[in-house]
């Protein structure tokens, strides 16, 4: 597969401090792809370079077609409607605004209000619409769905899968973990200026082992263990339990979540 964007040897620091240190991986053209790190990994500084919003100091970047950035907030005046924006941002990239663009996103519906009068939802459709003005190859998400309820995280979500299948590649930041395992093709995890784990979410669940939960209710209480051998740990506590007389009324046992398997390898633990 080709690729869309190819980072080699990414260097970046802040006076003594090392940022990115010789950082090296490719997106690959059509899939979502999650760049993740812990505060302070160099996640920001990594998408800003490929963005060209800010210079490193060596290595080389590589992007293979036009770009679109949805950033997570937006300065435009309070007073611009949302129609008024794109066709500006338009006239800037010298194209015509895509109509089924504008109708999927709903953007024709808010003609009549301003940008202070729109509602979380409505402002981050307005600003991916933005985004897709010069009909962008590849696309850059900056946490799209934060603070947006369940029907408005579903529908963006919709309209991020509606973009992967007409070709997009899109690069997505965000800490919503659920949203990552739901969209993304493949992910990065940052750590330490480079990068610790790239690949499936089902790699990275086979990279740090089958992590489980056992929650056991009794008639008294409910505990929850945690356990990287199900077998072993679910005999050792029911033979523990039924030495000290307590009756099991349910017993639940759930995989270690993406967000588990993230700091273990954010943290250096795997």
């Amino acid at each position: 597969m080709n690729e869309a964007i190819k980072i080699s040897k990414l260097k970046k620091r802040y006076g003594a401090h090392v940022v990115l240190d010789g950082l090296d991986f490719c997106v690959r053209q059509g899939e979502i792809f999650a760049l993740l790190g812990a505060n302070g990994a160099g996640k920001t500084t990594s998408l800003e370079c490929i963005e060209g919003l800010r210079k490193y100091d060596s290595g080389s970047i590589t992007v293979n077609g036009r770009t679109g950035i949805q950033l997570q907030s937006a300065s435009l005046p309070e007073h611009i409607k949302p129609l008024e924006a794109v066709r500006l941002f338009a006239k800037w990239n010298k194209m015509t605004p895509d109509k089924a663009m504008l109708d999927a996103l709903g953007i024709d519906a808010l003609a009549k209000k301003q940008y202070y009068q729109l509602s979380t939802g409505q402002k981050r459709r307005l600003h991916l619409a933005l985004a897709l003005t010069r009909n962008p190859d590849i696309l850059f998400l900056d946490e799209p769905t934060a603070g947006l309820d369940v029907e408005g995280r579903l529908s963006l979500h919709e309209q991020i899968r509606q973009l992967k299948a007409a070709g997009k590649t899109i690069v997505l930041a965000s800490h919503d973990m659920a949203e990552v395992e739901n969209l993304c093709d493949r992910i990065a995890i940052l750590s330490g200026g480079r990068i610790a784990f790239i690949g499936t979410v089902r790699q990275l669940n086979e990279t740090v082992g089958k992590h489980y939960n056992i929650t056991i209710q009794t008639e008294r209480r409910s505990e929850t263990y945690e356990s990287d051998n199900i077998e072993e740990t679910l005999l050792s506590l029911l033979m523990q339990y039924r030495e000290t007389g307590e009756h099991i009324t349910d017993i639940q046992i759930n995989r270690g979540s993406l967000e588990q398997h993230f700091m273990k390898i954010a943290k250096g633990e795997a």
